[in-house]
Formats: C-alpha cells, structure tokens, sequence
C-alpha cells in the first residue's frame, strides 16, 4: 500500500516511517521542511513532499495516489495548539476525502471519564478524533497513554525526574492510575490498523500489560536502572499549573510541553477495552519494565527502531532519532577536543595505541595518579593492571583502568572506564587524515550518570577537565611530532 505519514520528523512518526518500509509499503513523508528529514538512514528509500497542513493548496499533490493516511502531528508547545490542531485535522480531512484516500490512522491520547473536566491536550486530541471520525473516510483512532519510549515527551519526564530526584515532594496525581505502553507495541498497532476492512471506523483504546500508578512507574524505572528507591511524597498543595513549572526546572522538557502533559495526569489513564488487540493479533503487549529496559538500551529489539546509532555510538542507552528534540535520550555529558598535527595519522595512531601503562596517559601525572589510587580506596582497579603489550591493543583487554571496547586499526581507539563512579564513561581517540598528509587528533569523554550522585560527579570533575583532557590533547599530538624527526 502506499502511506502517507505526516509527522515523520516527530517522535511516532519518524519511527513508523521505516517500520512501514520493511513491511513493503511504499511511504511518503509530508513534513514542512523536507530537509529535517535528509539525515534518517531511510531517506533514499521514501517519497518527501513538502507541504504543510495550514496550507490547503499544498496538500493535493502530497495525497495523490495515497491509500492509508497517518495523521501523527500535534502543535503541543504552541500556545495556540488547540486551534492549530484542529485547523491542521480539518485540512487533512478534507485533503484525505478528495484524493480518494481509502483509511485515516490517528494516534491520540485516552479518554478521561465523562464526569471529568478534560485538560487542554486530552480535550484537543478528543476534537481531532472527531473531525477526522466524521471526514467521510474510514478512520481508526488509537488512543495511547504514557508511551515508554526514548524520545517520548512522557518517558523523558518520567526518565528525568527519577534519575535527578532520590526524594520528592509531588503532587496527588502519583497516585493515578496508568496503563503504559511500549512503542514497540503502538507501532504494532499503528501498522495492523492499515489492513483493516473499511468498515471498521471507530476509536480503539489501547496499552501495556500493567497498570500502574505514577509513583509506582517512577519506583519501577529507579529499580531498572540500578538506583535506590525514590522517596516520594505525594502532598495536596502542588497545583497542576505548580507541577509543570517544577517538571521544567527538574528536567529539560521545555515548560510549554510539560505543562498541557502534567495537566493530563490529573486523569486517569486505563483502557476500557482491548478489541484492537482481538483485530490485530500479535505478540502480548509488553510489561513496564521491559519496555523500560527497551527505551534504555538493557535488551535488544529488532523490530523497534529505538535508537539511532550515532558516529561515536557511545551512549548506550536507546537514543532518540536525528529529529528529536534535543532534550531527548537522557543525560549525557561529553568532552571534546580536536588538534591539527604536523604529523601522518599512522604516526599519531602509534601514540594513540601506545597509551596507558608505563607509556602514561600525557597528561598531570599527577592527577591520574592520585584519581587511580581513590579509585582503589574505593575498592576500584586503580592504575595497576598496566597493559599487556607496550605498542598494540586488542579488544576486549585491559588498560590500566579502563577497558578495550573497539579498535579501528590506524583510526579509532575506544575505551570504557572500569573506575568506581556514578555512571558509565568512555574515552575515544581518533586519528584523521586531513589531506595535506598531516592528520587531526579528535578526543571525546563520554559520561552518562546515574542519578543524582552521576550529576554531581561530573560537576566535580569539570574544573579539572581543562588541565587534564587539553592537556592530554596538548601532549598527544606533540609526541606524534616529535616522533616523524622534530618536523
């Protein structure tokens, strides 16, 4: 079938788009700016059209020969989103309805009881539902509550708050109940929905093998990552409108994202029923904790694009896409620095494999010295194991405190520290030709903390970054100079 996706430069969107290309769909991607899209691995095997749904006249040439039309955008963030959203669903309503396109999908949110006062973005997801459900075209809506997922706005709220909070202070919503799901799941959903008989138009809810309160989700991540038990303390004096504000100075979900977010936990959010799972038979849905372990890149899923792998590909939770946000995929803190050398890169690659061990790490001495003998206080390796050979390394052996994690023989050199710390870290070394017969040096330090003690680590450290990091820098490519004759 040929589907048309719109959001693909968001978070469901940008993960559907693939998931429907190794399905044998052929897929076009309608996004506003077709350039957001030129770096995803799929680019070259997806149609993009440049149109936007506040514009009517660009849409006909977007909708032309489509069959299944996925409407995966929202305006949340915008002051005025409501009326976006709603002006956005009428455009592509109609847009769907002319060009004879044969199934409308929508992912909403839940439905919050009748006797309850919706919030903002559950009240305009509920409207665009309806426009699209009276469009003339058969339509499914799904409706999902929290989505575990890195890059989900919901998950990094939920990820954010555990991990920088050992004791909180929060209000009476913890207490609510959830029923969450993986994306692995939602993208299931959203893909069987497309071979659906025509007849079938209506909204379906849907979620995870668990229901959950907030506090138990936040209890239940904490024991998935490996941190101690959060204390929380749900009071009654923390507003909605107080809870975002402290959501956005806790995390970097932007405030105008938290607030409409924070505003819908006041609901509860539980599927009523479960015929969609009777329609589309699949795997069971997942269980909160594996969907955790999926968003953090603890097990693997091949059929989730979960995380993209990035050049250094360091961070080993599940990343979020080259479109996401910024504040998505977690904490992590990095050091980088590069240096020009008037030296070959095979002569600098010598030192850069020669590092560790009698051979010192070029840098205050002193320093490392004094870190590797807390680390052993701490029960820690320290400095001790030295090297196995004073010229190669292979993978997988030790280096001092640190361990092989990949060799690129002449290019790259990765290490992962096996140090005493709130965290994980690694240190990366490149050596690049630039042409010339010369080379640049490229050094990265990598550090994902693990709760509040990982953040107040780093910022211990960070003082001494300059004296150590720039001077290890400073220090490798001098010996790579000196070592092609004084050039």
């Amino acid at each position: 079938m040929r589907c048309l996706v719109t959001g693909a430069t968001g978070y469901i969107g940008g993960r559907l788009a693939p998931r429907l290309l190794e399905a044998g769909h052929q897929v076009r991607c309608l996004a506003r700016s077709a350039g957001r899209l030129r770096d995803v691995p799929w680019a070259d095997r997806t149609e993009i059209v440049q149109a936007d749904l506040a514009d009517p006249a660009t849409l006909p040439a977007a909708f032309e020969g489509v069959e299944v039309a996925y409407f995966l955008m929202h305006s949340l963030g915008r002051p005025d989103f409501e009326q976006l959203d709603r002006e956005a669903a009428r455009n592509f309503a109609a847009a769907a309805r002319a060009a004879g396109v044969r199934r409308i999908i929508y992912l909403g949110g839940p439905e919050p009881p009748a006797h309850e006062r919706p919030s903002a973005h559950l009240r305009s997801r509920a409207e665009v539902a309806r426009i699209l459900l009276d469009s003339g075209v058969p339509t499914v809506v799904l409706r999902a509550p929290v989505i575990i997922g890195s890059g989900s706005a919901s998950f990094e709220m939920l990820r954010y708050l555990t991990e920088r909070l050992p004791a909180m202070i929060t209000p009476r919503w913890v207490k609510n109940r959830i029923q969450p799901i993986a994306v692995r799941d939602v993208l299931h959903y959203l893909i069987g929905a497309a071979g659906l008989p025509p007849e079938v138009s209506r909204g379906f809810d849907i979620g995870g093998a668990d229901v959950l309160t907030y506090e138990q989700m936040m209890q239940r991540y904490a024991r998935v990552a490996g941190l101690p038990r959060r204390v929380i303390v749900p009071v009654r004096l923390l507003s909605p409108w107080l809870s975002a504000h402290w959501v956005g100075l806790i995390t970097p979900v932007p405030n105008s994202i938290a607030r409409p977010l924070v505003a819908s936990l006041i609901h509860e959010a539980v599927a009523q029923e479960n015929d969609l799972a009777e329609l589309l038979p699949g795997p069971p849905p997942l269980g909160f904790d594996e969907s955790v372990q999926l968003a953090l890149g603890r097990i693997r899923d091949a059929e989730v694009e979960t995380r993209w792998s990035t050049a250094s590909g360091l961070n080993p939770s599940a990343e979020p896409l080259p479109s996401d946000p910024d504040w998505s995929g977690g904490s992590l803190y990095v050091d980088e620095r590069s240096r020009p050398v008037n030296a070959s890169a095979g002569e600098l690659w010598r030192v850069i494999e020669g590092v560790g061990g009698e051979n010192g790490w070029y840098s205050f001495p002193l320093a490392w010295s004094v870190r590797g003998w807390l680390d052993r206080l701490a029960g820690g390796v320290g400095l001790r194991r030295g090297r196995r050979d004073p010229h190669r390394l292979r993978v997988g052996e030790a280096l001092d405190w640190w361990r092989v994690e990949e060799i690129e023989p002449g290019a790259l050199l990765r290490l992962r520290a096996e140090m005493r710390v709130p965290g994980r870290a690694w240190l990366e070394m490149r050596a690049e030709p630039d042409g010339t017969g010369r080379s640049v040096y490229r050094q990265r330090a990598v550090f994902l903390p693990r709760g509040l003690g990982g953040h107040l680590y780093w910022a211990s450290v960070l003082p001494f970054h300059g004296v150590v990091f720039n001077g290890m820098a400073r220090n490798i490519t001098r010996t790579a100079e000196t070592s092609r004759g004084g050039a």
